[in-house]
């Protein structure tokens, strides 16, 4: 049988569409509920595992760089200890006072490369110290948070696994729905829900009230809404309204106050 195109149904069969489509939807939102944080929790670990990662890369990256420092500046020292002694042999067979004087510095300059070098030894060194001390820490704090995630992946995945059926379920029964609306009613529907605290796009009247935002509606347009004839929303929040009974929710009548009798006066005998 083919399907009926969506702007061919009447106000009424949109109506009762556009409520049994919010229906599968809120129950599409229960079955989300029972996750409650748990998917922005696991969200939340995994971004600091992510950075933690990063920052175990960034400090194995200066141990490295420093490292390699320390490599540097010992070759430097040796260097520059060879070129002392090079220097003081050829003190012996100096032939004036200008070379004896240019020796001079040239060893001075050298020893001071030397000092200077082994400064940026021992301060790498520390600093390779300090690094490898944050390094176990952010290994120990990154463990840690691997367990917290690990834990909260299983709660999540236990719950998703009760739930995912049937979600899967309402999903197509909604999607199926939504073929049935007319695409300018549905996303006006979805705007509604969307900005709706409770989810809900269209509500029932009940008690004279509107089934979203509990302000009182007009005999008038509860008229409006009983009679079918075009889409009524709520003047106070902008959701769709309808009637009970096109919902299918039996709503029970007020109990009838009993009627006070009349009091007669007994006529009097003259």
């Amino acid at each position: 049988m083919a399907r009926k195109d969506p702007k061919d149904l009447t106000v009424e069969e949109k109506l009762k569409t556009l409520y049994q489509l919010q229906t599968t939807l809120s129950l599409i939102d229960e079955k989300r509920a029972l996750r409650g944080e748990l998917p922005l929790e696991v969200e939340d670990l995994e971004n600091e595992v992510e950075g933690l990662n990063v920052r175990l890369e960034k400090i194995t990256q200066e141990i490295e760089d420093l490292t390699k420092a320390v490599s540097q500046r010992t070759a430097d020292i040796e260097e520059a200890k060879a070129s002392v002694d090079r220097y003081n042999k050829q003190l012996n067979d100096v032939k004036n006072n200008r070379e004896y004087d240019t020796l001079t510095k040239e060893i001075e300059f050298q020893t001071l490369e030397i000092e200077l070098c082994q400064k940026k030894i021992n301060e790498a060194q520390q600093r390779i110290k300090d690094r490898e001390v944050a390094l176990e820490q952010t290994k120990e704090q990154l463990e840690g948070r691997e367990r917290d995630l690990d834990d909260k992946r299983g709660e999540l995945d236990e719950i998703m696994q009760e739930t995912r059926e049937e979600e899967d379920i309402l999903k197509a029964k909604a999607k199926d729905l939504e073929l049935k609306i007319e695409s300018r009613l549905l996303q006006s529907f979805k705007r509604i829900r969307k900005n709706a605290r409770n989810g809900l796009g269209i509500v029932y009247v009940q008690r004279d009230a509107c089934g979203g935002c509990f302000n009182q509606i007009p005999p008038q347009r509860q008229l409006d809404v009983k009679m079918h004839k075009k889409i009524i929303v709520c003047e106070h929040c902008g959701r769709i309204l309808i009637d009970p009974e096109l919902a299918g929710v039996k709503i029970e009548a007020a109990a009838e106050k009993p009627k006070r009798k009349r009091a007669t006066r007994k006529k009097t005998e003259e």
